[in-house]
């Protein structure tokens, strides 16, 4: 497929004045539960505070299957894709920190304006779930795609990347300097930022402390790499082998699998107690459950898997009390992109963190082979590429 836009001018429905739009591909879900599409659409041109993206590669990522299926609040028409790397090709007038050429991570979006994103806290921005999930659209109500005149949600994430092109803000927007192939820098506008940041941000483990991960996809294989950086314990849980195979190949010393016990049990078991910091990243409201009963009095476990919106989690409030227990939830390894980011591709240069161990490439044109290879599980980090 090529990724040259054909240029398409005509009028916004909304009545903003635009310039010329740019016709684009992209996977489309058309209403929740739909399954993607490839769909011709039509992107804007970009206004002043925006860039215009030419998408070399993009992950799939647990919350663009969420996303599809209805279990994340998130308008359709929908192009999902929220891990996207590639090159800028036009900025808007105000745009000062993007040039064309710059090669951009893109991750998630913030409004830069409430008391969180001037404290540098941008994961907790007041707009965050409105910006990335339910709103759709810009802040004033437009649509950045259309297709036959009708908008399509093109703001998932501030950025929709499952796409030839993506329009973005200059915040979710961050320029790197490397050589990494494309198809390892998409992990790092989530995936990888969020399972390092929970260490490396939110656990802060001192260097003799064990680190246990829970669910050892592509976020908590990241978890598991970042903290073997320290040569200290690091228990892998999961409920694959192969994952939890992979695990010990990229840094944990200790594995659990959870299918055969219970988890609690096999992390004091190893540790000869409870554990003191704790990823969880699998999503499992009985896995968080378990992962909260591992804990050491005074520990603290990182809650970045997320299940569909509504599911809750018994506590036994004694044992939280008692045990003087944290849990904390965690948005993206509550990172600051425009620093974690450019740090942690500098990392995987150094070969400290293997991203190409959880790599696997697909045309974002079959459909039918990513999205396979989503649901069963064979990919740990699909990454569609749009040429």
């Amino acid at each position: 497929m090529s990724s040259a836009p054909h240029l398409l001018s005509g009028p916004d429905p909304s009545g903003a004045a635009v310039g010329a739009r740019r016709r684009v591909t992209a996977a489309v879900a058309d209403a929740a539960g739909a399954p993607f599409a490839l769909a011709e659409l039509e992107i804007d041109a970009p206004r002043a505070d925006e860039a215009l993206i030419r998408i070399d590669a993009v992950g799939v990522c647990h919350a663009d299957v969420q996303a599809r299926t209805g279990a994340l609040p998130v308008p359709a028409p929908l192009v999902a894709g929220h891990e996207g790397t590639g090159t800028v090709e036009e900025v808007g007038g105000s745009v000062t920190g993007l040039r064309p050429g710059d090669r951009v991570v893109l991750t998630f979006d913030s409004c830069g304006r409430c008391g969180p994103c001037r404290a540098g806290v941008p994961s907790q921005c007041h707009r965050f779930v409105s910006r990335n999930f339910t709103a759709g659209t810009r802040e004033d109500g437009t649509s950045r795609l259309w297709r036959d005149g009708e908008p399509v949600n093109g703001n998932f994430f501030g950025q929709s990347a499952f796409a030839t092109h993506a329009l973005v803000n200059e915040r979710n927007a961050v320029v790197v300097d490397t050589d990494l192939p494309a198809r390892l820098l998409a992990p790092f506008g989530c995936a990888v930022q969020t399972g390092a940041g929970s260490v490396l941000n939110v656990l802060a483990p001192a260097p003799t402390a064990p680190v246990v991960v829970i669910g050892v996809g592509a976020v908590g294989l990241s978890a598991v790499m970042t903290a073997a950086l320290e040569n200290r314990t690091v228990i892998a849980v999961d409920t694959r082998d192969s994952r939890l195979d992979l695990a010990l190949d990229v840094g944990a010393t200790h594995v659990v699998n959870a299918s055969r016990g219970a988890t609690d049990e096999g992390v004091r078991s190893i540790l000869g107690g409870g554990a003191s910091h704790i990823v969880e990243s699998s999503g499992s409201p009985a896995a968080l459950g378990d992962g909260i009963r591992a804990l050491a009095s005074g520990g603290t476990i990182a809650v970045v898997g997320t299940a569909r919106a509504g599911t809750t989690v018994p506590l036994d409030v004694m044992d939280l009390v008692n045990g003087s227990k944290r849990l904390v939830g965690v948005v993206e390894g509550a990172s600051r992109p425009h620093e974690l980011i450019p740090r942690l591709v500098a990392m995987a240069e150094r070969g400290d963190l293997p991203v190409d161990r959880l790599v696997t490439t697909f045309p974002l044109s079959d459909i039918d082979a990513w999205t396979q290879a989503v649901e069963s599980g064979e990919a740990v980090k699909p990454v569609l590429l749009p040429a």
